[in-house]
Formats: C-alpha cells, structure tokens, sequence
C-alpha cells in the first residue's frame, strides 16, 4: 500500500498504550497497527500549512513568510510569558489571541526523560503531555489565562527544566521523582497573582503508556532532507516520533509541512 500526502503532527488517543493516527487529506493510518513491520518514506516536497504553496518548510510546519505573519507563530506561543491579550494589546491578530489566550491554562510537571515544567492550554491535556513523550505528569496549577501560566514558568525555570531530553526520553531513561512531592516544594516560589489558584486537591499524577516493542540503548535522528529515502522496521511510537530499528527514530513534529510518500 502506497499513500501519499502532507505530514502534520500525529493525532493521538490516551489508551493503553496510547494509539497514534496520521491523518493525510482523504485517508489516515492507524499507525499503531504497522508496529512490527517494514515501511519506507519518501521525501517528495513540500506544502506549507498555512498558505498551502509548495514552499521550503521553515519552522512549525510553515514557510519562512507565513511563519513570520500568522498569529500561530507569535513569540508568545514559545514564551507564554509575553501574552498580552488580557491587556487588550495585540502581537499579530488580536481576535485570535483573545481566543487562544484567554482561556484556562496548565502548568504541570512531568517526567520526559527527565523532570521538567511546562504550560498547555487546559484543552489540550492530556495531548500535550503525550506529544512530549511523557511517562507521568501532574497538574500543578491551573489558571484562567496564558500570561499567567507563563509568568509562573518563568519563575520555576528557575528550578527545573523546560525542556525535554528527547534522547532520554526515547531511551525509557525516566527519572523517578514523585511530581506530588516536587510540586509542594515548589508552592513556595510561586509568584502572588497565582496563590489563590493553587490546589492540592486536583494535584494527580497520570501514567502514560506507549507503544514501544523495544527501547534503543543509543538513537540518531532521521533528517529527510539529508536523507530523502528510507526504509526499516517500525519498533515503536512515542511522543512524536516513530522509532525503527537500529534506534533510528524520526520526528515526525519536525516534518510537518513535508509532503511524503509512505509505502507499507
């Protein structure tokens, strides 16, 4: 079987394990059902997801011009901190930022390959976390707008991670702190305009499973603009990446916009 079309980021499901779904313009695939077997991809082009032309990806699955337009790529969706929608200020489209901004956030914790802090839109739990390739995560605080997600951080940057190791992570190398123990040593250094939403009673970790025959002991990443061709044995899916054999694993977040061809 042969299907080509534009990569987005996979579609997934919270189950045991959780399922995964590449969803193309006129089809999708179950992807968890081709664990086990043997598929190639095919670097064919490109086509922005913004204005839809066949033009070299430049970052987020966007050319370099509608990346540096469209509303989805204001600084503030990387730095939640510079949201400025409750001021009533606008970065590029004030009536999507009012809508995107204005809405109940998370801060949570969670361990992906190693313990780190993070902020979602409260919609988007647990889809975050699973993209992230999370084994738990915690809410820590939940709180009615960006900004204040993104103040708050700020300031616990100052003491964990924001970032994933993506190596650790696709190795199974978790750490195992308890996020309940770490979130109330944490209560302390939260700034005073999110106290009042601090509360322990909806403070529960969540588990996360994921297809994965077997971990690779050592990972290299597949670049399909180095490597426009390839062929292997999928082993397993976490976060946003497809993991082979031989510990060759591809980020298929880092690929939207490429359009491929997938024979199976």
């Amino acid at each position: 079987m042969k299907i080509i079309g534009t990569l987005h980021k996979m579609k997934t499901e919270w189950a045991t394990p959780v399922k995964y779904y590449q969803v193309f313009e006129d089809e999708f695939v179950a992807l968890n059902q081709l664990i086990g077997h043997e598929l190639s991809i095919n670097f064919e082009g490109y086509e922005c997801l913004s204005c839809g032309l066949p033009k070299k990806i430049f970052r987020q699955g966007f050319c370099y011009d509608c990346y540096q337009k469209i509303p989805e790529a204001g600084d503030w969706i990387f730095r939640p901190e510079l949201s400025k929608a409750h001021l009533e200020i606008e970065d590029r489209d004030l009536a999507y930022e009012t809508k995107v901004q204005l809405q109940p956030h998370i801060v949570y914790l969670a361990l992906s390959g190693g313990l780190k802090v993070g902020v979602t839109r409260k919609t988007q739990v647990p889809t975050r976390w699973i993209d992230q390739g999370a084994s738990s995560a915690l809410v820590f605080l939940e709180v009615p707008n960006r900004y204040l997600a993104g103040v708050t951080e700020v300031v616990l940057k100052e003491h964990l991670s924001d970032k994933t190791n993506w190596r650790l992570m696709l190795q199974n190398r978790d750490s195992n702190e308890n996020l309940s123990e770490i979130a109330f040593s944490m209560k302390p250094h939260l700034p005073d305009e999110v106290l009042m939403y601090f509360d322990e009673k909806k403070m529960k970790s969540h588990q996360i499973t994921y297809p994965v025959m077997a971990y690779p002991s050592k990972v290299s990443s597949l670049n399909l603009e180095k490597t426009s061709t390839f062929k292997g044995r999928l082993t397993g899916i976490r976060g946003q990446y497809l993991l082979f054999e031989n510990g060759i694993v591809f980020n298929v977040r880092n690929h939207e916009g490429f359009v491929v061809s997938i024979e199976i």
